[in-house]
């Protein structure tokens, strides 16, 4: 098996012992030789899986002091996507970063009042469902699709539709656990999109680009509690 390989099923060991003795936020994790040991994998792999876990928020690494729990991954997330995939799952936020921050500031740029025409469909009909008890995960991935159309690029097209089964999950589960939160969380998911759109409107290439970050960023938080 490849280390990446090993890394996953480190990282979704390493999260099971989160949610199985219920560990909180603060929370000290066993020391990396423990983990290695308890794992049967050496201590090089169990320290990639604390570097992934770390970059998506679920743990941070003190100086000296070993590992502790940041965030619990929502006990909803379950539902939506096996543990031993979380971590490819999560993964897939690193790649978004990259090629929808780029997407969204090349949209900016070269957009045609065409494409911002189907931009700002694509907007209303994910107000509509967000709204709504619809599931509104379709919505999303179409309206990330139409600015990922408008940056001209036909390359962007086929890499981002690559993403598209992992996306598709998250979009899911970030919807059902937002919808279980206070309403402002929905509504904050909404202003977020609408901040994307703004900057593309007015062709701010790097207010959309941080815009999209910005919702990356929330979006891989509301997975958490």
């Amino acid at each position: 098996m490849s280390e990446g390989r090993l890394a996953d099923r480190a990282y979704a060991a390493i999260v099971r012992i989160i949610t199985d003795e219920g560990l909180a936020a603060g929370d000290r994790l066993p020391s990396e030789a423990r983990l290695a040991e308890t794992f049967g994998m050496s201590r090089t792999i169990v320290r990639e899986a604390l570097a992934r876990l770390a970059s998506d928020g679920i743990t941070e690494a003190r100086r000296g002091a070993g590992s502790y729990v940041k965030r619990r991954p929502s006990e909803r997330l379950g539902t939506h996507l096996p543990l031993d995939a979380l971590a490819v799952t999560l993964g897939s936020y690193e790649v978004r970063f990259v090629l929808e921050a780029e997407a969204a500031r090349l949209a900016a740029l070269r957009r045609s009042q065409a494409q911002l025409d189907a931009i700002e469909a694509a907007l209303e009909a994910l107000r509509a469902a967000l709204f709504s008890n619809a599931p509104a995960h379709d919505e999303d991935w179409a309206l990330h699709l139409a600015i990922v159309a408008a940056t001209g690029n036909a390359a962007f097209a086929p890499v981002f539709d690559h993403l598209r089964d992992s996306v598709m999950q998250i979009l899911r589960a970030g919807v059902d656990i937002s919808r279980s939160r206070p309403p402002q969380v929905i509504g904050a998911m909404m202003e977020e999109h609408d901040a994307i759109v703004d900057a593309i409107r007015v062709r701010d290439a790097d207010g959309a680009a941080l815009a999209m970050r910005w919702h990356l960023s929330q979006g891989r938080k509301r997975l958490m509690p």
